[in-house]
Parts: structure tokens; C-alpha cells; sequence
């Protein structure tokens, strides 16, 4: 449903420069949006992008420029801002029906909650507690003994194994794997033997995981996701790593066993920690970055190994300066030994 260009205003309570009858149908991305859509400048960056967009309007920050060739509407975070106004244009969720559909297979001795769903062919083992409101999507497998907390969206195709534990509001999308033994082997008599992992996975309240992550249990005592942490798609966490509150951890990062990482902590995309070492609090590590020693400070860090970003961005602008220092080099020792051959 279109709705004007002054009512969105009024919505994100943003000082409007433009049109106010101006209706808008929808939203969009700078580049792709049309003159019945609303765009957002969320970073300078993109600055390029939003003068040269054909969106009906742009909410932008409150203290943008005047010279763009669109309707504006200043806020103080246009991204925050943006996603009220999606919200408008977006289809409403789906509701899933209160129940459990015939194909699946509850254990006798499961407990299940009130207004819970569960879908087709899931698997519910013996000692497993779902509490009040929790959703279950088809294909699923939750395991011996499992406890799952009120109002947690398990989407199709999850499995959480036996003893793990889920919070409330825990989000697990498709193809999440919560419990799968932790990588632990001896090598003995010429082959490796597997290590028991008799641990389990606690996740904490407003935990939520991403599409094919997968969270090992501990090869004794636990792995533990503190609360309101977020993981991204494809991430590995290996055996008895500890994931402080309220920390982001991005697409294909891994975490190897036993690492511990405090809160608000961020690992960008295909970063690596290793086994054992400890991060402390507000640290963010980089994309592609490895992470080898114990952190104790906050701060950003990148590289491999990740120090400090200061000191990675110096040590690659000298990297990079390496084939001039050689050629210099070369000249030096050169001009050294014709010195030492003169008369």
C-alpha cells in the first residue's frame, strides 16, 4: 500500500525537505531504486551512489548535504530509519498453526509445551522439553534430553543433539547443526582414534545462528554461546569455546577448540582464531585475519597474525615498499663495491 512522502516522515520522525504528497510504493537499494521508492544513505561511502539515484526520497544523516536531485529526509541514523519504513512495504510474517503434524515423530516421554509447532517428519527424542511457543520446522531432529526454551524458531532442517541446551528466543535457520562431536582425535599405533566428546552446547537467550553454522559440543563440560550473540551463515565453532554476550561472529569465521572470546567482541568474515588463546572484551577482529595470541586489550586487529590495526596497516604499507627497498638495495651494494675497488 503506497503511502506519502509526509507520513513517513512523521513515522521516523525525520525534518523532510521534498514533496509531502509525494506517494511511495516501495523500497530499494540507491542503485536499483525508481521514482515511487525510498532509499537510505547509510554510509559517506555511498555518497556517489545517492547523487546520482532516481529514488523518490533518500533518508540521509541530519547533517547530508542539500544538493541532491531527490526528495530528502534527515534523520540521525537513516539505517535504523530504513528499517521502520521497510517494515511498511513488507508482506506480514507467516503464521504457523498451533500443533504437531501427523508425520512427526514425538517420543512418549518428550514434554511439550503450550502453542508449540511442529512440522512434518521432525524427530523429537525421548527426554527432549519444548517449552511454550517454540516452532519446529519440518525435517528437523532434536535429540535425547534436549531442552529448548520458550518462544526459540528452529527452522527446517536444523539438528540439535542430545543434552544441548537452547534459551529463550534462541533463532537456529535451516541446516544448523548444534552438538555434532568436536574434532578430537590421537594418533596411536599408526592411526588416529577418536576422542570421546562427551560435552554438550548451551546457547544462551536471543542467540541466534545462521544457515549451515555449526556448533560443536564440548569434549567435556560445554561450548557456550553467551546471550544475545549472533552468528552469521557457514560458521565453525569448534569443542568448548566460549562466546561472550552480545559478540558477532561472521560468515565462514572459525573458531578453533577451547578458544574463549569476551563480549562485544566481532570476527569478521573467514577469520581465524585459534585453539586455546583468549580474547578480551570489545575486540574486533577483521576479515580474513588470524588470530594466533591471547588479546588483552580492546581494540581492532587484523593480519596474520592479527596485531593491532595500526601496526598491520604500517607493517603491509612497508610490505608493499619491499621491491623499492630491494632495488635500492641492490644500488647501494653496487655503488659500495665499485667504491671499494677504486684506487
Amino acid at each position: 500500500m503506497a503511502r506519502s512522502l509526509g507520513d513517513i516522515a512523521a513515522l521516523v520522525q525525520g525534518q523532510l525537505s521534498g514533496d509531502a504528497s509525494l506517494e511511495i510504493k516501495g523500497v530499494n537499494d540507491l542503485s536499483r531504486a525508481g521514482p515511487d521508492q525510498i532509499s537510505f544513505l547509510g554510509n559517506p561511502r555511498y555518497i556517489k551512489q545517492a547523487l546520482q539515484s532516481k529514488a523518490g526520497a533518500i533518508l540521509v544523516p541530519t547533517q547530508a548535504p542539500g544538493n541532491f536531485p531527490t526528495a530528502l529526509i534527515r534523520v540521525d541514523n537513516p539505517s535504523t530509519a530504513f528499517a521502520k519504513v521497510a517494515a511498511l512495504f513488507t508482506p506480514p510474517p507467516i503464521q504457523w498453526a498451533t500443533g504437531i503434524h501427523p508425520s512427526a515423530v514425538i517420543a512418549p516421554s518428550a514434554a511439550i509445551g503450550q502453542g508449540v509447532h511442529i512440522g512434518a517428519h521432525v524427530t523429537v527424542e525421548d527426554g527432549a522439553r519444548l517449552a511454550d511457543g517454540v516452532h519446529v520446522g519440518a525435517g528437523s531432529y532434536i535429540g535425547h534430553e534436549v531442552v529448548i526454551g520458550e518462544n526459540s524458531f528452529i527452522y527446517p532442517n536444523v539438528t540439535v543433539r542430545e543434552r544441548c541446551l537452547l534459551g529463550k528466543r534462541v533463532i537456529l535457520h535451516a541446516g544448523v547443526v548444534i552438538g555434532s562431536d568436536g574434532f578430537g582425535y590421537e594418533f596411536l599405533q599408526d592411526r588416529y582414534v577418536k576422542v570421546p566428546q562427551t560435552g554438550y552446547v548451551q546457547l544462551e537467550d536471543d542467540v541466534e545462528v545462521g544457515a549451515n553454522s555449526t556448533i560443536d559440543r564440548g569434549r567435556f563440560d560445554k561450548t557456550w554461546i553467551k546471550q544475545g550473540t549472533k552468528i552469521d551463515n557457514l560458521v565453525i565453532v569448534a569443542h568448548n569455546v566460549v562466546v561472550g554476550e552480545h559478540s558477532i561472529l561472521v560468515a565462514q569465521a572459525g573458531i578453533a577448540g577451547s578458544a574463549t572470546l569476551g563480549s562485544y567482541n566481532t570476527v569478521g568474515g573467514q577469520a581465524a582464531i585459534v585453539g586455546h588463546v583468549k580474547i578480551t572484551d570489545k575486540v574486533s577482529i577483521t576479515g580474513w585475519s588470524a588470530v594466533t595470541k591471547d588479546i588483552t586489550q580492546p581494540g581492532v586487529y587484523r593480519g596474520g597474525p592479527a596485531k593491532p590495526m595500526k601496526e598491520s596497516l604500517e607493517i603491509e604499507a612497508l610490505t608493499q615498499r619491499l621491491p623499492e627497498i630491494y632495488e635500492r638495495l641492490k644500488a647501494l651494494e653496487k655503488a659500495s663495491q665499485n667504491v671499494a675497488k677504486s684506487p
